[in-house]
């Protein structure tokens, strides 16, 4: 599975849990959980209401990386398997 080999790449990569990239690996494997649970409960609005807010935190997160540091960013983006954002 993908998450093993991400796990090993940015937790080596990365001795700090308060990075962007750390941060943002978080709230991607929080968003795979949770897309797994409303698939098979529709109607749990609460956790609909989480997942908008972690994504949105994620969005804003990986927004700060692409300006700061495009490199990193393209590296993250390809490493975790997620589209690009789109910049407003």
């Amino acid at each position: 599975m993908v998450k093993n080999a991400s796990i090993s790449v940015i937790s080596q990569k990365e001795k700090s849990q308060g990075s962007i990239e750390f941060q943002v690996f978080n709230f991607t494997n929080k968003i795979r959980r949770l897309t797994l649970h409303l698939e098979l409960h529709k109607k749990d609005y609460v956790s609909q209401r989480g997942l908008r807010k972690i994504m949105g935190k994620r969005q804003r997160l990986l927004a700060y990386l692409s300006k700061k540091n495009k490199v990193r960013y393209n590296e993250l983006i390809s490493q975790l398997n997620i589209r690009e954002t789109k910049m407003g």
